[in-house]
């Protein structure tokens, strides 16, 4: 499709690894409508900044350095912030259980880094023009994953109307580390948020997912509408 409209997209873009961000920002410089207003590696960075450079449209990781704020607080926290600027996430973290919690968070499309930058070009002048982007594949994916969560809610019935994290017993550190998963977080990266070794982690999370009766990631999303007061 060509793009027809006249009006310059302003971009911001969040990456806290530089070779991303300046290869990013040197390639949506190639497209003439659209400018590139700010490059920052932390969410402090960038909400300082668009209070005084605001832009239509921010580009950003959904998972950042050890120490910023986690991908949902972070698309949560700039659409209070700065309503009037449209969130695009791009990140590895792309599967659809990270992707249906960023576009529930408020994020107006969802990039995997592994796919083509025509298609983080193709998503901005989407969401630009008011448009929500997921590519077809991602699109059927979460539609498949939607549908099985509402057949399983059916199946369940009032028997499952408790929170099962208050049933369940989970200790204080396997709440949190569960809570880093539903945040689409690794492993690795929640042992480095907290410092603890990746075995460590791993073992609280089996026994998280032992006493809530699941076996992987994907039966954990399923269930998180059960897991609000975590």
């Amino acid at each position: 499709m060509t793009w027809t409209t006249a009006r310059t997209v302003r971009i911001a873009l969040l990456d806290d690894h530089a070779v991303v961000r300046y290869g990013l920002a040197g390639r949506l410089a190639e497209e003439p409508d659209f400018q590139v207003v700010g490059m920052y590696a932390t969410s402090r960075e960038m909400m300082a900044a668009l209070r005084t450079v605001p832009a239509d449209l921010l580009v950003i990781d959904y998972s950042l350095g050890v120490n910023d704020i986690d991908g949902l607080n972070l698309i949560r926290a700039l659409k209070v912030r700065f309503p009037d600027s449209k969130i695009l996430v791009s990140s590895s973290h792309y599967n659809p259980a990270t992707v249906a919690l960023a576009m529930k968070a408020g994020a107006r499309g969802f990039v995997g880094k592994a796919q083509e930058l025509s298609e983080l070009i193709q998503a901005i002048r989407t969401i630009a023009l008011g448009r929500v982007h997921l590519n077809n594949a991602m699109a059927a994916e979460l539609s498949s994953m939607l549908s099985s969560d509402t057949s399983e809610g059916e199946k369940s019935g009032a028997e499952t109307s408790d929170s099962l994290s208050e049933n369940s017993e989970l200790s204080p550190r396997e709440r949190e580390v569960l809570r880093c998963c539903l945040d689409g977080m690794s492993v690795t990266q929640i042992a480095e948020k907290f410092a603890r070794s990746v075995k460590t982690i791993s073992g609280q999370k089996q026994s998280a997912f032992r006493k809530l009766g699941v076996r992987n990631d994907s039966e954990l999303f399923k269930i998180q509408h059960q897991l609000q007061d975590l």
